[in-house]
């Protein structure tokens, strides 16, 4: 069915990662094969927020494809979506050398894109993973402690986001108290869902 509003918004998504992919400043640019902008609906619920693409996304210009992205695909099933259900992408938009974690002002290069990611698809719900993802948004909050938690938080021109925090699925692959803890913060998205959608 014809679907305006999903035109509008794929259009302007497309528009904006074709843009940034030329104007983003960020020097991860001069070691990456390509930028990885995000993959999944521009009219997502959901917007999952990972740190930065691996070896494999850097491959295929996609979002967690590799091992970790298995794993989140599994607890999506587990909760009855699918990626075309979801949006998801990275604080940082091309791999860092090594896989080491996203320099301050790497994230900062590539801020403007999420955030202008983030207007478009407008969520009901960002899930951050890992600290990374979290502390570009809530820089005092600490992982141990603010995982399976949801918080809001207040935007310029009165944007109001409600944000639920998880361990990043790379983390959680090879710990198996961790993993276990990130498959029960996740089966808890859609009751946090169904508290937003009734307006608690």
């Amino acid at each position: 069915m014809h679907d305006p509003i999903r035109n509008i918004k794929e259009s302007l998504l497309s528009d904006l990662n074709e843009r940034m992919s030329t104007e983003c400043t960020c020097t991860l640019k001069e070691t990456a094969t390509r930028p990885v902008p995000g993959d999944g609906s521009a009219c997502a619920t959901i917007l999952l927020i990972g740190e930065a693409p691996g070896k494999n996304e850097d491959l295929q210009g996609v979002p967690f494809v590799g091992a970790a992205g298995k794993f989140l695909d599994e607890m999506l099933a587990s909760i009855g979506l699918d990626r075309k259900d979801i949006y998801i992408t990275n604080i940082v938009k091309y791999r860092p050398p090594d896989n080491r974690d996203p320099l301050p002002q790497e994230i900062e290069d590539c801020a403007e894109w999420l955030h202008e990611q983030i207007g478009i698809i407008d969520p009901l719900l960002i899930v951050t993973l890992g600290r990374h993802a979290m502390n570009h948004f809530f820089p005092d909050k600490k992982i141990t402690e603010a995982h399976g938690n949801a918080y809001r938080r207040e935007f310029p021109a009165g944007r109001s986001q409600v944000f639920y925090t998880l361990y990043h699925p790379a983390a959680a692959l090879y710990n198996g108290g961790m993993r276990d803890t990130l498959k029960q913060d996740f089966l808890r998205i859609p009751k946090v869902l169904e508290k937003l959608r009734s307006g608690a």
